[in-house]
């Protein structure tokens, strides 16, 4: 029975006592502090206004920005790591690629923990916390040259990182569906990549800065701190969104799960096929971005013959043109629909990408631009084919999974193509191809998943109006 029903009949019994009577008829309507009837219509303080989800949307993009600003410290500073720490191209892809290794496990329980054990909010401080010591110790370890120890740093770092990922699609998915979810996840792709961009833009002259006052590992150490004051604004956000979705959880009695239903870790072995396919793409078409970048510096520098500072420039261009195209990106599909059409669409284009990098002369720009562009148009599509697969009292569980798949690839691809990037004499041909392999495999698992939606005559690639037409006849159906 649902808690003002019980008010109501508490009320009604206890109408009969004259001496009361008056003090009843207003109690019920003190005790509910704060509720939607208290508040001005479409007010910006009402959670269920447009003005009020969209203030939460700016702490929601802001989570992720010190994550993915000190992700790629190493990559803007490539050369810094290996001059100053003494470091081959393995020894400096084992920073990125330890970074997934915890997460081929954890994220997948991190994203249970949210659904079965800590809750949304709760989860998602607790999992900045744990990004925030990670990044200190990394730093430390730079400051003390101790090479072990910034690996533990960034092992606890990708802990922490990868499960608020999972907490920050959540967190979408909870306040957006039905509405403007591809345009969110547009919009906190762009936000995450914009800290990229800026961390490509600002580390190197940072450090040329602090190395006046400080020599050799000790700078890169100092820099590595300054780094984590971003980690630091994320944890803060994280607390005001937390604050802002109890609020919004006790107004709008919000019930993520009407069914009752327990998330249990076997679900996984429930998910549909599509979710499966969903899954590969993120390993397929992740990896031929992320490691691409990591090595990107040094890839610019012998391809193209620039300058460190011009390679970081071009190396950045895919996290600074999905800054400003992914909600873009995001509006128009949540118009238009089509998502899988469109997933399909940006691993062709990134497969041209690679290939214009590789097989012509033409400027670098060019390439990068394309790459970024499909990036964006990937991820504003990708990530919400998931909750129309997966129900949403299952989706912690879901995200996790999918980070998890993901880091495994990101893991192994990562020192595979350092590896390959040492043994083939600074020829990048054959890491460029093995990249173009990997962007094959996804533009597969998006013809299967295509093929499977059509023939289950499924909702995965319709627009937003044959969308609701199809959930207004599922829910005929359910109630027939």
């Amino acid at each position: 029975m649902a808690r003002e029903d019980e008010e109501r009949i508490v009320d009604n019994e206890e109408v009969s006592r004259p001496e009361e009577e008056a003090d009843q008829t207003i109690m019920p309507r003190d005790r509910r502090q704060d509720n939607e009837l208290s508040l001005p219509s479409g007010g910006c303080c009402m959670p269920s206004s447009t003005s009020h989800r969209f203030m939460a949307l700016v702490f929601m993009c802001l989570l992720g920005f010190g994550s993915y600003f000190c992700y790629d410290n190493p990559g803007a500073l490539q050369d810094v790591f290996k001059r100053d720490l003494h470091l081959s191209s393995t020894q400096f892809t084992l920073i990125y690629s330890i970074y997934s290794w915890p997460n081929v496990v954890l994220c997948f329980l991190g994203g249970f923990l949210i659904d079965r054990v800590f809750g949304i909010r709760l989860g998602t401080i607790i999992y900045m916390l744990i990004l925030l010591v990670g990044q200190v110790i990394f730093a430390s370890g730079a400051l003390l040259n101790a090479f072990w120890l910034m690996i533990l740093g960034r092992f606890i770092f990708g802990i922490g990182a990868e499960s608020l990922a999972v907490a920050q699609n959540s967190y979408a998915v909870l306040w957006f569906k039905g509405k403007e979810l591809n345009m969110v996840f547009g919009l906190q792709l762009s936000v995450a990549r914009f800290g990229s961009t800026v961390n490509f833009w600002v580390m190197q002259p940072i450090y040329n800065y602090v190395s006046k006052f400080y020599h050799e590992n000790s700078a890169l150490g100092v820099v590595l701190l300054l780094a984590t004051l971003t980690c630091v604004m994320s944890l803060i956000c994280a607390l005001i969104l937390g604050f802002m979705d109890k609020r919004a959880e006790r107004i709008l009695q919000r019930n993520s799960n009407p069914s009752g239903q327990v998330p249990k870790l076997t679900d996984i072995f429930t998910f549909k096929p599509p979710f499966w396919m969903v899954s590969i793409i993120c390993v397929a078409y992740y990896v031929a971005i992320f490691p691409f970048i990591a090595l990107g510096q040094k890839f610019f520098m012998e391809r193209f013959n620039l300058t460190p500072s011009e390679a970081n420039t071009v190396d950045s261009l895919v996290y600074l043109i999905a800054a400003v195209s992914s909600p873009v990106f995001g509006f128009i599909i949540d118009k238009v629909g089509r998502n899988v059409t469109w997933v399909f669409t940006a691993t062709l284009t990134t497969i041209g990408a690679h290939a214009l990098l590789t097989f012509t002369d033409l400027t670098p720009y060019l390439g990068m631009v394309i790459m970024g562009l499909s990036y964006s148009m990937l991820a504003a599509s990708l990530w919400p084919l998931v909750a129309l697969i997966i129900p949403e009292y299952q989706l912690g569980t879901a995200y996790g999974f999918c980070q998890s798949i993901q880091n495994l690839g990101l893991a192994v691809i990562t020192i595979l193509a350092g590896i390959i990037v040492d043994h083939s004499n600074n020829e990048h041909t054959w890491v460029q191809l093995f990249f173009m392999g990997w962007l094959t495999v996804a533009l597969i698992a998006t013809a299967v998943i295509w093929a499977y939606d059509r023939k289950q005559k499924g909702n995965l690639n319709m627009t937003p109006q044959q969308r609701a037409q199809y959930v207004s006849a599922q829910t005929y159906q359910h109630f027939e």
